[in-house]
């Protein structure tokens, strides 16, 4: 009988596991066409236009999701916590890859974003209780260089670094905080609960902004640059969120996270077909050593603190 109690936890374990995966998979899909899409959308609208009505945006879809469902109050615990996924993933991320994308290149980009996985694991490890084995850490550092030194033999490194540089580090920084702490958050509201509540208590912030963006300088764009900040609101700032921060919870915030090494690859694809930069065939061997490193970060098992 304990055998089969055992047996029953660990199917369920594993379950719980592979569903996370295959959420956290989507949520990076999702992702992956954010970066060409802000730099389509900045050529042609405000950067802080783009970064907070984006949001407005995906506050108003919340807001309808929330009355919909019926969802209740988070607490007072909750929303101190919602207070830093919003400031990571909701404010800093698109703000401050907005301002970046006006003078860099989505493939540039994709450097720098490179280094999140690393950084939602650190955070997850601050603000989760996860504690990764040396094995984990040693798959996801391989990943990172192997990714890192494909873009570098590209040509996307460049000298020392500049305000778009800067700007990128500090949206992967908020990020993975808000990435961390959404996923830790998720396991209490859900996914879709997580993000809906965290795109509300910003409104205060992101709706006079985008105001005064767009009073400031009146958004005058074609169709193309539309559509992509249609994107980014309706799929990089809202639905993506859902399976990313579903996946961030039952999976594990820092072994989950670490799909994110594939995300470079496929932000390179998104601007070959999106915005006709060239890609060269070292991809594919790249895509294969960061799916190996993939495999290997989850045969491993992430212990709570």
């Amino acid at each position: 009988m304990k055998d089969k109690s055992s047996a029953t936890v660990t199917a369920t374990v594993t379950g719980k596991r592979a569903i996370g995966l295959t959420l956290g998979a989507l949520g990076v899909l999702a992702f992956s066409v954010s970066l060409p899409a802000t730099r389509v959308a900045v050529q042609h609208l405000d950067p802080w236009f783009v970064a907070f009505g984006r949001a407005v945006g995906a506050a108003l879809l919340a807001w309808a999701y929330l009355r919909l469902t019926r969802a209740p109050r988070p607490t007072r615990g909750q929303w101190r916590r919602l207070s830093v996924v919003a400031l990571g993933v909701v404010v800093g991320f698109p703000l401050f890859t907005s301002l970046a994308l006006t003078t860099q290149t989505s493939t540039h980009g994709a450097v720098v974003i490179t280094v999140l996985p690393a950084m939602t694991a650190v955070f997850a490890v601050l603000r989760a209780g996860e504690h990764p084995p040396p094995l984990f850490w040693a798959a996801s550092i391989a990943g990172l260089l192997a990714v890192l030194a494909f873009l570098g033999a590209g040509g996307a490194v460049h000298g020392a670094l500049a305000p778009a540089d800067l700007f990128l580090l500090a949206a992967v920084a908020l990020c993975g905080l808000g990435y961390a702490e959404g996923g830790a958050l998720a396991r209490e509201l859900g996914g879709a609960r997580t993000i809906c509540w965290a795109l509300l208590l910003s409104l205060p912030v992101t709706a006079p902004v985008t105001v005064l963006a767009a009073v400031a300088d009146p958004p005058r764009a074609g169709g193309v640059a539309w559509s992509a900040f249609g994107y980014l609101t309706a799929v990089s700032m809202f639905l993506g969120f859902f399976a990313w921060y579903a996946g961030l919870a039952r999976g594990g915030i820092a072994q989950v996270g670490q799909i994110q090494l594939a995300q470079p690859v496929l932000t390179l694809a998104w601007s070959a077909l999106l915005l006709g930069e060239t890609v060269t065939p070292a991809s594919i061997a790249v895509a294969l050593v960061v799916l190996a490193c993939i495999v290997l970060i989850q045969r491993t098992r992430v212990r709570p603190q």
